[in-house]
């Protein structure tokens, strides 16, 4: 578990804002190293790698989380220095309001707060209102010229909080969304290092899912896999939360049901979880879309037989996002029981 909480907190920290994925795709990078030959960083900032089996004709199957985060994009400088931002990805904008935040340039991070009127300021009006992001701007301390020497419009932002270890195995961080995906997959191929299961053993770590899943639309290309599991995450329950949209944290993997998912990977997942007796639970969804990396690999080429598993996680698209290391290594055991059955034709 302290490998495991070490490793996320090191992808966690790496900033990758959408467009802008290269450190933490290096940090992501680094780590395949260790399990994968030829990893490579493509044109779009995803990263990829294949472990090919001795089995001739081996099927290929693809393991594939999103290395990108949300956060804003410098958009304008104004007469007295401050920043004017928009958003990279679904920012959720009634937190951002007196945040921390670091301004990524070319030539090093700037610290900066976003700016808000005092409660004791504003209009009644005002206070019912979440300010539209193009009313949100960041104080970084410069007048406008030194603002203009030191930041460049297109340059991106994230919300600066710590990783942070809470009680009860959980842990709390920005980007979790969805480098815990990132993580799992690596402790997966951890569990199958020095076995040839059969199958060639593709990985991705997409850019751009926040903006639309282009990165996992070159990389699902490009990798030409048969089967797929996007891993993800999901929404775990709150005390506020929405009954039948979300499944509880620290209960095991979620495995998804949807209308344009392959049930047979489903049903395959549901059965090694209880053989394995691995901890799962069940997200149902309807509609076209399952908002993960999966709805564009299953469409690649001739179609693929994808599969979602997804990691419960409280406080999506905040700086705060929380979930359960143990739905981590119930994911990661899941994934490295479904390489090994689709090498024994068991999907």
């Amino acid at each position: 578990m302290n490998d495991l909480t070490s490793m996320l907190r090191a992808l966690c920290e790496a900033d990758g804002v959408v467009g802008c994925e290269k450190n933490a795709s290096e940090q992501a990078a680094q780590f395949l190293s260790e399990w994968m030959d030829d990893v490579s960083i493509d044109a779009f900032g995803s990263v990829t790698a294949v472990k090919k089996s001795s089995k001739e004709n081996a099927k290929t199957v693809l393991l594939d989380a999103h290395i990108d985060e949300i956060g804003m994009i410098v958009t304008g400088i104004d007469e007295k220095g401050f920043l004017r931002v928009s958003n990279c990805g679904g920012l959720d904008r009634r937190l951002f309001a007196a945040q921390p935040v670091t301004v990524h340039t070319k030539d090093g991070d700037l610290f900066g707060i976003v700016g808000t009127k005092p409660p004791h300021l504003l209009s009644d009006e005002e206070a019912k209102k979440v300010p539209k992001i193009e009313d949100l701007f960041l104080d970084i301390g410069y007048s406008e010229d030194g603002a203009k020497q030191r930041v460049s419009l297109g340059d991106r932002v994230t919300v600066r909080t710590p990783f942070s270890v809470l009680l009860g195995g959980r842990v709390s961080s920005k980007a979790l969304d969805d480098r815990a995906g990132v993580a799992a997959i690596l402790l997966a191929l951890s569990l199958l290092n020095g076995e040839d299961c059969g199958v060639n053993v593709a990985v991705s770590f997409t850019s751009r899912e926040e903006t639309g899943g282009q990165g996992a639309t070159t990389s699902a290309y490009r990798l030409a896999p048969d089967f797929a599991v996007a891993v993800d995450v999901c929404h775990a329950k709150t005390p506020d939360s929405t009954t039948g949209k979300s499944v509880p944290m620290g209960k095991g993997a979620a495995i998804a049901y949807s209308p344009v998912l392959d049930k047979r990977c489903s049903d395959a997942l549901v059965k090694m979880a209880k053989e394995q007796e691995i901890p799962y639970q069940i997200e149902a969804m309807g509609g076209r879309r399952t908002g993960t990396n999966a709805d564009e690999i299953f469409t690649t080429r001739g179609g693929v037989r994808t599969a979602v598993v997804s990691i419960p996680e409280r406080y999506m698209h905040t700086p705060v996002e929380v979930l359960d290391l143990a739905d981590i290594e119930s994911v990661a055991k899941l994934l490295a029981q479904f390489v090994r059955e689709v090498g024994n034709d068991h999907v």
